[in-house]
Parts: structure tokens; C-alpha cells; sequence
């Protein structure tokens, strides 16, 4: 793990795709759990008409499912700093839509 005290250095990333990575892959549902320091990403996919009928279930009042079965999409193993950088981005990104939707209400 980076020591808090190390400076950050800005720099441009290519990545250049591998034939697995090739397509976008879809993920509807996420979990993050840390084992011995080391984050993992779990991103999955819940067929929506399930997540529906769910949602349509819980509005009636009735039994929810204690279990969902979905599809695991990947598993990203990543250093707790790598995960602290990563929020930092999802952050910059959601700030930014937030501004973006103040200023098209405005105009």
C-alpha cells in the first residue's frame, strides 16, 4: 500500500484492448469486499425482468426472494489505494453530472 504522504503524479493512460476485453461487457448489480487488504469487485448481471417482477412484488406487499441468481460478469482484484483512486474518479464523474443537470435545468 502508498504511503498517504507519497505526491500524486498526473499522467495520459492508453489501454489498449486484448481480445477478451475487446467487447463492453453489461453489469446491472456490483459488490466490493476486502479480504487481507486486497479490494474485490465483483460485477454481475440480474436479468432486469426478474429485478421487475421483484420491484412489481415488493410494491404489492408481497414476499420479496431471499436470493437472486445472477451472472458474474468479471471479478477485479484490486490494492486498497487502487480502490481509493477509483472512487476518486466515480466521484469526479458523478460531480460533474451533477453540474451538468443544474445548468440544463437552468437553461
Amino acid at each position: 500500500m502508498s504511503d498517504s504522504k507519497d505526491p500524486t503524479v498526473t499522467f495520459n493512460v492508453i489501454l489498449k484492448p486484448s481480445d477478451s476485453s475487446a467487447h463492453p461487457l453489461a453489469a446491472n448489480h456490483t459488490n466490493v469486499a476486502l479480504v487481507q487488504g486486497i479490494a474485490c469487485v465483483d460485477f454481475g448481471f440480474i436479468e432486469p425482468s426478474l429485478l421487475a417482477a421483484i420491484t412489481k412484488a415488493a410494491k404489492e406487499k408481497q414476499a420479496a426472494p431471499h436470493t437472486v441468481e445472477g451472472h458474474l460478469v468479471t471479478r477485479v482484484a484490486m490494492d486498497v489505494g487502487v480502490l481509493a483512486r477509483l472512487h476518486q474518479q466515480i466521484e469526479q464523474v458523478l460531480v460533474s453530472l451533477g453540474t451538468a443537470r443544474k445548468q440544463g435545468a437552468k437553461a
